[in-house]
């Protein structure tokens, strides 16, 4: 198994994992917050896949599927939105969860995403993971960082929203 089939490997757990959270789940369940401020599955969702998209997008000198397919407007965003949830406050997450409408909308900007994704890491070699993709910190971001790091924050994320989804059915809500 090369590196490359690794992280295909990885990234596919994840669609999978967010496919079978979100299935069957309508607005008011994707939006559901277990407490005041907890992050509901909708936004969990949409989070990790902005964050997939975005560094996927950034790593690899590609436009983000967000802003080249318009899924800003699909999610009832402004046309120019290019958030991640980064640091969103309890009423930045409550807005964006209002938004999200379906469960279908959350698995095709995720399979979008994902499509990307799978089609740029599948041409990496061990040589591209050295690679330098981020000045910003110290030491410097290597393509192999970079993607440990998503498909770390991607699988806590999808894991919280599992087990939210547990959660969820056996409450009745």
């Amino acid at each position: 198994m090369s590196s490359a089939d690794v992280l295909v490997d990885a990234f596919g757990r994840i669609r999978e994992t967010v496919s079978y959270t979100v299935y069957g789940l309508n607005q008011a369940q994707l939006a559901y917050r277990i407490a005041a401020d907890a992050n509901p599955i909708g936004w969990l969702i949409w989070h990790l896949t902005r964050v997939q998209d975005d560094h996927i997008a950034a790593a690899f000198g590609v436009p983000q599927v967000w802003s080249a397919d318009g899924w800003a407007v699909r999610f009832g965003l402004a046309p120019n939105s290019m958030d991640t949830g980064y640091g969103h406050t309890s009423q930045q997450v409550a807005a964006v969860s209002a938004v999200i409408s379906s469960a279908d909308l959350l698995t095709d900007y995720h399979e979008a995403t994902y499509d990307q994704t799978a089609k740029h890491v599948s041409g990496v070699t061990d040589d591209d993971l050295q690679r330098v993709v981020d000045t910003s910190w110290h030491p410097p971001v290597t393509l192999g960082v970079r993607l440990v790091s998503v498909i770390n924050d991607d699988m806590q994320h999808a894991g919280q929203a599992a087990f939210l989804r547990g959660i969820l059915l056996r409450t009745a809500v």
